[in-house]
């Protein structure tokens, strides 16, 4: 039981650090040099990140956006590519 504890304070030390911006490799020295062990800091890292995953907003998929130059009786007009830009595929 109390192990659990100590580990949640470090993984909640971990979460709590990383959002205000500090790296997890100067957060693991911190904490090896405060005294804990490195499989401690180690699976507490892993629990952090396995925890801020989950509450991690869905990204979805940015959309395509597409645009075409419309004449004044609402066709689309094609502009053909220079002959640089054809070769060169810009």
């Amino acid at each position: 039981m109390a192990e659990k504890n100590y580990r949640r304070k470090v993984v909640d030390y971990f979460k709590k650090n990383l959002s205000k911006g500090y790296t997890s490799d100067s957060l693991k020295i911190a904490l090896f040099n405060q005294g804990y062990s490195k499989s401690v800091i180690e699976r507490a890292f892993e629990i952090a990140n396995q925890e801020s995953a989950e509450n991690a907003p869905v990204i979805k998929e940015r959309p395509v956006i597409k645009y075409e130059i419309i004449d004044e009786n609402n066709r689309a007009i094609k502009i053909k590519k220079s002959f640089w830009e054809r070769v060169f595929g810009m």
